[in-house]
């Protein structure tokens, strides 16, 4: 290999693509990172987590002014100001990116900005005319959003979770297609600023990743709070109309049509690996996602992968775990590490909030995992009924001979932190009984997990 000057060669910036870089940087190898992005940053502090959460923050907030007469609080008509709330996101957005761009320049590492292609399999042509030989890589590209289903929803231009993160003005209506985490905490944001949601879903229940019995309690407040729901959908057509745009679908055997001034497309996001010519580096691909083993190493073996490029999971902690676990492999350290997705975790930020770590149920009845299970609801449980927080439940499944804790799930409130709780045993293969042996403050949510660790004694 003569003119080789990295020893790897990182493609993307983000959150995976960071952390293989500061990992083979810091054990030595001479590494460098190319990113082609608009901006630097990555998906989850642009245009993912950190901007989507900041939003919900805001409405989360005016939720609570608008209900505070629950505690005996009287106020005078609550409202908003949409343009401050987009502004603080935009701040906080800026400062977390800065940071990020401190990291990527700071001189542990070099950093080109370009696109870039394989036209070889140690070599990459890149959008500014400039050549990168390297003797390894990874691939940490992302993701992008997903092509709609129907050819009709291409032609309308769209909302999506890109766009949504820039408007200044709020439609007032909108339709919501999809019902996985970024459509549905969408839809509660919007539905909570007045807008007229409609969300159409495909499959029979919300939120595929969780349970049926988290999806339902989701599904009941989204009705109470005003949306209305279609599950178990078919998209036939959609187009527009003077004023707004309409989708039309069958339900339960009867042809609906939807309109609104705006439509939201959360249907998904694609592996972003169209333009790097894999095929000449030898990288194998299904429907354009990385292929990679526990080791992050793809089917080239000097190549390694992390992130959304890859999956399974789109989730930036996993992201980062993988960008290690490549780095990790690059630096021939034994014994070597490998991805373990024992513990994965996933959260949806809205209100009430789903998490959900391990096995669910339907999963451990997928692959034919014998489980106990056991749960506890929020409405009757001392600390959530003073917050008026009575939505959903907790529950957790444990091994029916050796008692140790296989999965949980909370649909309520602080979800995303509760669920820790169950992680950090899960981490230590606690059993149930070890578990409800954890002394808990009173009154706290966080209690609440011993009532089915009890039970299931």
């Amino acid at each position: 290999m003569s003119n080789i000057e990295w020893d790897v060669a990182v493609i993307g910036g983000g959150s995976g693509g960071y952390a293989a870089a500061r990992t083979t940087a810091a054990g030595g190898l001479r590494t460098i990172v190319i990113d082609g992005g608009a901006e630097l940053g990555g998906l989850c502090i642009l245009r993912g987590c950190m901007p989507t959460k900041a939003l919900l923050q805001a409405t989360d907030v005016l939720h609570q002014a608008q209900r505070a007469s629950v505690w005996g609080i009287t106020t005078s008509e609550v409202g908003y100001d949409f343009e401050a709330i987009m502004r603080r996101k935009d701040a906080l957005i800026a400062n977390f990116a800065g940071y990020r761009q401190t990291q990527l320049t700071d001189g542990r590492f070099s950093l080109i900005r370009a696109h870039a292609r394989f036209t070889d399999p140690h070599t990459l042509e890149l959008s500014n005319g400039g050549v990168v030989r390297s003797r390894a890589f990874v691939i940490a590209t992302g993701s992008i959003v997903a092509v709609p289903p129907l050819a009709a929803l291409s032609a309308l231009a769209c909302l999506t979770s890109d766009e949504a993160l820039t408007l200044r003005q709020i439609p007032q209506s909108l339709i919501v297609l999809g019902g996985g985490p970024v459509a549905v905490e969408f839809a509660q944001f919007f539905c909570r600023l007045g807008v007229a949601v409609t969300l159409i879903q495909r499959s029979a229940h919300l939120v595929r990743e969780c349970d049926e019995d988290a999806a339902e309690c989701l599904e009941g407040v989204f009705r109470r709070e005003g949306m209305t729901l279609y599950l178990g959908t078919e998209l036939t057509d959609a187009g527009r109309m003077p004023g707004g745009k309409f989708v039309t679908f069958n339900h339960q055997g009867v042809a609906h049509r939807v309109e609104a001034q705006e439509i939201f497309n959360g249907l998904g996001r694609s592996p972003n690996t169209g333009g790097l010519n894999l095929g000449a580096a030898g990288v194998a691909t299904e429907r354009g996602r990385v292929l990679a083993n526990p080791r992050m190493q793809t089917s080239a073996a000097h190549i390694y992968a992390a992130g959304d490029c890859a999956g399974p999971h789109e989730l930036v902690h996993l992201a980062v775990m993988q960008g290690e676990v490549a780095g990790h492999a690059l630096l021939g350290r034994t014994p070597a590490k490998e991805m373990d997705y024992r513990l994965l975790t996933s959260v949806v930020f809205t209100e009430p909030q789903l998490a959900v770590v391990g096995l669910t149920e339907k999963e451990a009845r997928r692959r034919g995992i014998a489980y106990r299970t056991a749960s506890y609801p929020f409405n009757d449980h001392g600390k959530s009924m003073i917050l008026d927080a009575v939505d959903g439940f907790v529950k957790l499944l444990s091994h029916p001979e050796t008692g140790e804790i296989l999965g949980g799930a909370c649909a309520g409130p602080i979800a995303g932190e509760l669920i820790h709780e169950v992680v950090v045993a899960m981490a230590a293969r606690m059993t149930t009984a070890q578990f409800a042996a954890v002394p808990h403050y009173h009154p706290t949510l966080a209690e609440i997990w011993t009532y089915p660790a009890e039970d299931l004694l």
